[in-house]
């Protein structure tokens, strides 16, 4: 029999190319995937008599498991700009490459990086964008593309569970805007990505929601670690190349810390650069969503469509001999022995490049975050859900939310902090959150903006920069949602954040030791966004984009 009878057709009545949805939805106690019936027949009759020999039968189910796919570049180095040009240009598919992407997804279930896997949307999407095309529409800019989209953002359609129990079945019926910015420029969102719970933590250690055999979003590079968080399953699924591109969230940190650990590129924009409505929050003046990609350029691109307006225009490499960067000794910290040696390098190859490096200091600069970080967060944190929550039309209420939170971590936060609106006082005491709240957003806030705003125009700098996170990942267990850790490894991301500047995130190499990925992270004066990624474009072109992870 020749491989050409397992070509997509009709076996029996049912088509190989029509695919029941695949929804994982799964908890503490429920695991589980939806197996279509069509390749288990596929199965059975390339295993029956009519298929001659060994070799037909393995090329019948090679070819069963990934219909459609043939033709598509490789995925381990295609970037959504690229992708979007090829199907433009009619080099394959949509649908062959919307098929792999799911194929590849399904293959790291053990990552747990999806809670939703949306097939069946996902392939007509891809069919109708094929359709457009033949039909002589003008190509979009991510037009068939496959991307991700965290589940915290609203996809209409598709469940929004914000990584949490009590969310599990609302199924939002419109689009948050900034997935809707992807819908209209093209893009084919395959699935929601898992995230530490409620987006409050750093490990992506979520015990709510599991598609591998463990808890936890686990890193693209080695299983056994973190993925980072709190958009943990969007740098796992990107750092895996089984999207090239997705949006996260980033309160302090988290579109960043993940792409440091999985390798992938990121920005947090400027406050307000981005639409908020449609994002289950923690706090309205530090959250914001945030492009995640696996190159600069699709950051680039994700950025121009999302913001639109001025940055509606592809923008060139920055000329680095023009560009000026600051190195602030605080946040050398705490650096394991590989992000030193990265820090040491990558500053040595900007100096090659033409980069001005010089040594500033920023005084306070502790102290005035620590003022603003945890009293802006935990305090917003409340009302802002509760907004949320009866704006979405849910039918959940905070109390419903915090009954149900299955990770302790969260648990511990949103009971003894949130939802009685404490914060940590001395001596292992609780005060009332709503004075150094006052405070921060009085006097701390605008003297950490004012410290940035002096430093930068001082110095002449266009940016700030340090390592992202000062460790590699760290082994993924309930210990590494510990305090301790989650002070550690937002111990750099978290001041911009609570200034509310930009900060590009860029994989710089992997560790000597660890052989896991190091990040750097630049931040910028407030609305320099687009200036930051033309510099993060000239830089990846000194460091190189990181390989694909070996197979995990």
């Amino acid at each position: 029999m020749s491989s050409a009878a397992c070509r997509p057709r009709k076996w029996g009545q049912t088509d190989v190319r029509e695919r029941p949805r695949i929804l994982w939805v799964s908890g503490a106690n429920t695991g589980f995937a939806f197996q279509p019936q069509e390749d288990v027949n596929m199965y059975r009759f390339c295993k029956s008599p009519l298929a001659a020999n060994i070799l037909a039968a393995t090329a019948c189910i090679a070819l069963s498991a990934s219909a459609g796919a043939q033709g598509v570049p490789d995925m381990n180095t295609l970037t959504a700009g690229q992708a979007a040009t090829d199907l433009c240009a009619g080099k394959y598919t949509s649908e062959a490459l919307v098929s792999a992407a799911l194929e590849r997804a399904k293959a790291h279930a053990h990552l747990n990086a999806f809670i939703t896997l949306d097939e069946a949307g996902a392939l007509k999407a891809a069919r109708a964008a094929d359709k457009a095309r033949k039909g002589g529409a003008a190509c979009k800019p991510l037009g068939g593309v496959p991307v991700v989209v965290k589940d915290n953002i609203e996809v209409a359609g598709l469940p929004s569970t914000a990584g949490t129990p009590a969310l599990k079945d609302f199924v939002p019926k419109a689009d948050a805007p900034v997935t809707a910015k992807l819908r209209r420029a093209g893009a084919i969102i395959i699935g929601k990505t898992n995230m530490h719970e409620l987006a409050f933590g750093v490990s992506g250690y979520n015990t709510a929601f599991k598609t591998g055999a463990e808890f936890g979003v686990r890193n693209a590079w080695d299983r056994s670690r973190i993925a980072g968080g709190s958009s943990s399953g969007s740098g796992a699924a990107i750092g895996a190349r089984i999207v090239a591109a997705g949006l996260g969230t980033d309160t302090g940190g988290s579109v960043r810390i993940p792409c440091a650990l999985n390798g992938c590129a990121s920005l947090r924009p400027t406050g307000g650069r981005y639409p908020q409505g449609g994002i289950a929050p923690i706090s309205h003046t530090r959250d914001t969503p945030g492009p995640m990609a696996s190159s600069m350029a699709d950051v680039e691109l994700l950025d121009r469509v999302i913001a639109g307006g001025k940055a509606s225009k592809a923008i060139p490499a920055a000329d680095l001999k023009k560009i000026r960067v600051g190195v602030v000794a605080a946040n050398q910290a705490n650096l394991d022995a590989d992000t030193k040696a990265a820090m040491e390098m990558a500053v040595a190859k900007m100096k090659a490049a033409g980069v001005t490096v010089v040594d500033v200091e920023m005084p306070k600069l502790g102290e005035l975050n620590g003022a603003v970080g945890f009293p802006l967060a935990l305090y917003e944190a409340h009302d802002d859900m509760v907004a949320y929550l009866k704006k979405s039309g849910s039918g959940v209420t905070i109390a419903d939310l915090a009954k149900g939170i299955s990770s302790p971590d969260v648990k511990g936060t949103y009971d003894g902090l949130v939802i009685p609106r404490k914060l940590p006082g001395p001596n292992n005491t609780l005060v009332d959150a709503r004075p150094a709240y006052d405070a921060a957003m009085k006097q701390s806030r605008p003297a950490l903006q004012s410290l940035y705003r002096k430093t930068f125009a001082d110095h002449k700098l266009d940016a700030i920069v340090f390592p992202t996170v000062p460790k590699v990942a760290i082994a993924s267990n309930p210990e590494s949602s510990s305090l301790a850790n989650f002070g550690l490894y937002i111990q750099n991301t978290d001041p911009g954040s609570n200034a509310g500047i930009p900060g590009l995130q860029i994989p710089v190499t992997l560790g000597a030791s660890s052989r896991l990925p190091v990040g750097l992270e630049l931040d910028g004066p407030a609305g320099s966004d687009r200036r930051l990624i033309a510099i993060g474009l000239a830089l990846e072109q000194v460091f190189g984009r990181l390989p694909a992870p070996p197979k995990n």
